[in-house]
């Protein structure tokens, strides 16, 4: 039985014994989770794994977010973990809701390995901010289960998921004919934080600019966090998080550095550069001036916290 250390025994342990492909049926998952996985293989430098598929069972019955619905399309259309071959992510769409969760890791096509038990595929589980207890179970009859999950699923990309799967508005959430939105009455804590270096000057290789030095990826970028915002634990300091931004984009973000004193894209820094640099209409990999900010209007972002798992990204003028 396991009830500890669950990230390491039912991700990293079948890896060591030469596990190449992932399969998880789980009744519910969430996008954070699905990034925090991605980047754990990213920095433990794993290169082995050719695909990592995932079928979500309960959205038959209950639907799913609008929020973990981009995440997932988001990941599984643009994956930027280089050394994984293919994420995907279906949803079960007809037959009975599946409350399970299995982890099967296979190798050269045959199941190796199986788990079985509470833990969904989401932070709270795998992050031990609950209890859960998991067994080892039969790999090659948990792998039956999973493909039989997969005649009635379909992908979260498929062009027809929405004829096939209610996609529900989160409650934080306004889904108006303009877009999304920041719901009325939903948060009041905020934090402002500014793009700029304590110079009143945007960084030339810090900040939006992290990526301008040589053989970097100019894109890449994070935005500060004081002290005293990361003291007050503002933002998680070891989850992944999804931000609805104000023009209607959702973003993966969690917190790094020493004293989490930055935010940035996890699974490629170059995102959140490429989602500002869009926003002031520059080039990708361009250089921001600190007029580029002053002509837009704004050389700060605010952020509204939903829960530690959901935030607002506010950079309107």
């Amino acid at each position: 039985m396991i009830y500890s250390n669950l990230t390491e025994q039912i991700f990293l342990n079948p890896i060591k014994d030469g596990a190449e492909e992932l399969f998880i049926l789980s009744g519910s998952a969430s996008p954070n989770m699905a990034s925090l996985f991605l980047k754990t293989l990213q920095d433990e430098k794993i290169d082995t794994i050719k695909n990592i598929n995932l079928i979500i069972g309960m959205t038959v019955h209950n639907g799913i977010s609008i929020s973990n619905h981009n995440g997932f399309k988001s990941l599984q259309n643009t994956c930027y973990v280089n050394n994984i071959d293919n994420f995907s992510c279906s949803y079960v769409c007809e037959g009975k809701p599946i409350h399970s969760n299995l982890y099967i890791w296979s190798k050269d096509g045959i199941p190796m390995t199986a788990f079985a038990g509470s833990a969904d595929f989401v932070q709270s589980a795998f992050l031990e901010q609950r209890k859960e207890t998991m067994i080892k179970c039969d790999p090659v009859i948990a792998y039956n289960l999973y493909l039989d999950a997969d005649k009635q699923s379909i992908y979260c990309n498929h062009a027809e998921v929405e004829d096939n799967v209610v996609i529900r508005r989160d409650a934080w959430i306004d889904d108006t004919t303009d877009g999304l939105s920041l719901a009325d009455g939903v948060s009041t804590q905020t934090v402002k934080l500014s793009l700029l270096s304590r110079n009143k000057q945007i960084g030339t290789t810090s900040g939006l600019n992290w990526g301008q030095r040589e053989g970097r990826n100019k894109n890449e970028a994070y935005i500060g966090v004081p002290i005293n915002v990361s003291r007050d634990k503002f933002f998680p300091e070891d989850k992944h998080f999804t931000v609805l931004t104000d023009d209607g984009h959702f973003l993966i973000l969690r917190t790094e550095q020493a004293q989490s004193k930055a935010i940035t894209t996890p699974l490629s820094n170059a995102q959140l550069g490429e989602y500002f640099r869009n926003r002031l209409g520059l080039a990708n990999g361009a250089f921001i001036q600190t007029n580029d900010l002053v002509e837009y209007g704004r050389t700060d972002v605010d952020f509204i916290r939903i829960d530690d798992e959901h935030y607002y990204m506010d950079f309107s003028v």
